[in-house]
């Protein structure tokens, strides 16, 4: 008897020992502990964990059970979903850095592309076009189709995942070349085979930037053919507007009216009322905006966090001396007749088309990308200050420039009010993009200076909007920052920690998150963030990247490899809230 007691007291103590090794075993890849969930979807926050397991989010809530290969304590900190840029020029910089540090280091975990032109398709007079305006990053265009471009960022490895809108100009350039005409019918129904196409493959929608050539030679009726064809096929349509200022109104008339006819959704790129003028028109805009919301029609906007915008010398200029690209454009401003009339119209105070330079004035107009190393001492230098140094007027400057330079070169235009910014970023249908690359403080990138919004622009609204000027919620922005631009993409399982939903995920410090990068010196990172995971793989640890290949190519609802993908009659064949 007290043998089979000693046996039986052994089994139970082995059963404990047994029970307590396997409650030590990993039964999830990673778990986040003990942070501040914000699921972003606007719900208040509370205290918990997050488990992930392969790709997947596998548990949300206040105590994860069991234990994870990988463990972080995020005591303190906010844990939320990855953030999407819904304006992203990381076309290139992706190319030589997969990294993509600026961006990652806010959280970044989707970029955006597609801004009036995109990466395909393209034919053999664009690849050499392409090539010939590479600015500092030099790279072969070995792709023909968007869809061979992601494939190719996906392969090359990235942190961070990557979509893309179609581009208007670049369906019209392929079929039309960038010359001022319009398309007869054959010629539009191939611009619309080339949208239907790109949306198969993935892309998001068809995106137009309609204050640069051939872009704006687009009429109307151009541009809502495109949209429609990305509408039937589960897709938006997203502009870079007519005009940003002097005519704004009338420019957002004509957006919302393509969403109406088309019936796809829209989106407004970098909202915004540029000039002083123009600055009292933003509750017109504001009112237009949720007037056509109202009405059933799913308009929004994005915006970046600064009073000034970036872009080239070609938003200086009318779209007549642009025609045909960039060397038919120099070489009729060498023209001495085309120079004087030119100069005319950039001087004139009430102008047929979007100049930019006439909001900024010469002494708001910053010089900041140079393609001729000759060039780059004068980065940093307004325009104003230039014109100086050499004897001549602002805008025989200007023209001098991009003569010289060989390009639009890179500007920065100081054309917002502060207020309005402030006020934009509580605006609940406001999401977020830098409407710049994913650089570094290293390399190729110091060989020009940027915009300080491509280290600061999510930082700077969760620090100096959130925190520091109590512009919006913390819960607002970090939905604005995730779910809202995810459902406005069609990306029905990505924006929320949630189960089932794609891992990725950011651990920030709500106290501490905050921009450095300045107009004077850009290229300084954002500060705050400490984790960063990407389909459930960690691209930032410690605040530090871990150069993991985490990112993936991102396709919208009608790529053909989804279940339902593919296109429909029309746009009203698809739900578009999800």
């Amino acid at each position: 008897m007290r043998f089979r007691i000693l046996a039986m007291g052994a089994l139970a103590l082995a059963a404990v020992v047994g029970a307590t090794a396997a409650s030590a075993v990993p039964n999830h890849d990673l778990i986040i502990r003990g942070g501040t969930i914000y699921d972003g979807s606007g719900a208040k926050p509370f205290v918990g964990d997050v488990t992930v397991d392969g790709e997947r989010i596998s548990y949300v809530g206040r105590h994860a059970p069991g234990h994870g290969k990988t463990e972080i304590d995020a005591k303190g900190r906010a844990v939320s979903p990855g953030f999407v840029n819904m304006l992203s020029w990381a076309t290139d910089s992706l190319i030589a850095d997969g990294r993509g540090q600026s961006d990652l280091r806010q959280g970044v975990t989707l970029e955006v592309m597609g801004e009036g032109s995109s990466m395909g398709p393209l034919n053999d007079a664009m690849k050499a076009e392409g090539r010939a305006q590479q600015g500092d990053i030099k790279y072969d265009i070995d792709w023909t189709t968007l869809d061979q471009y992601l494939t190719k960022l996906e392969k090359k490895g990235v942190s961070m995942n990557v979509a893309s809108f179609i581009g208007a100009g670049t369906a019209r350039e392929y079929v039309l070349g960038q010359n001022n005409v319009q398309p007869d019918a054959g010629q539009l129904a191939r611009m619309r085979a080339l949208v239907h196409e790109a949306m198969e493959d993935g892309a998001l929608g068809v995106g137009s930037s309609l204050i640069y050539s051939p872009d704006n030679y687009a009429g109307t009726a151009e541009l809502t053919a495109l949209a429609t064809e990305a509408g039937r096929c589960g897709g938006t349509y997203i502009s870079h507007m007519r005009s940003e200022g002097d005519r704004v109104l009338e420019a957002l008339d004509e957006l919302i009216a393509i969403s109406r006819e088309s019936g796809a959704p829209a989106e407004l790129y970098h909202m915004k009322a540029a000039g002083k003028g123009n600055w009292a028109k933003e509750d017109a805009m504001i009112a237009r905006i949720e007037a056509a919301r109202a009405s059933g029609l799913r308009i929004s906007a994005n915006m970046y966090t600064y009073t000034a915008g970036a872009t080239g010398l070609d938003a200086a200029m009318p779209p007549w001396v642009r025609e045909g690209g960039i060397e038919a454009w120099i070489k009729r401003m060498k023209d001495p007749a085309v120079r004087a009339r030119l100069i005319g119209e950039m001087r004139d105070e009430h102008p047929a088309y979007e100049n930019l330079y006439r909001h900024a004035g010469a002494e708001g107009t910053l010089l900041v990308a140079f393609k001729n190393p000759a060039l780059k001492p004068l980065t940093g230098k307004t325009l104003a200050e230039v014109a100086k140094m050499r004897g001549e007027s602002p805008e025989d400057a200007a023209i001098d420039l991009v003569i010289e330079d060989g390009s639009r070169v890179g500007v920065i235009y100081f054309l917002m009010s502060e207020d309005n910014v402030k006020r934009q970023v509580n605006l609940p249908w406001m999401s977020f993009g830098s409407d710049e690359g994913a650089l570094a403080p290293e390399g190729v990138f110091l060989l020009s200076n940027a915009h300080p919004r491509a280290y600061g622009n999510v930082a700077r609204l969760l620090g100096h909007y959130v925190r520091d000027e109590h512009a919006t919620t913390m819960e607002s922005a970090i939905h604005r920052l995730s779910a809202l631009p995810a459902a406005n993409l069609g990306l029905h399982d990505r924006g929320l920690l949630k189960v089932g939903y794609y891992a990725d995920v950011v651990v920030f410090d709500p106290a501490t998150v905050a921009d450095h990068a300045t107009y004077e010196k850009p290229h300084q990172y954002a500060t705050g963030v400490s984790t960063v995971v990407v389909n459930g793989g960690l691209a930032l640890k410690d605040g530090e990247p871990t150069g993991a290949a985490t990112g993936r190519a991102v396709r919208g609802r009608g790529w053909k490899g989804w279940k339902d993908g593919g296109c429909r009659a029309s746009a009203k064949d698809w739900t578009w809230a999800w």
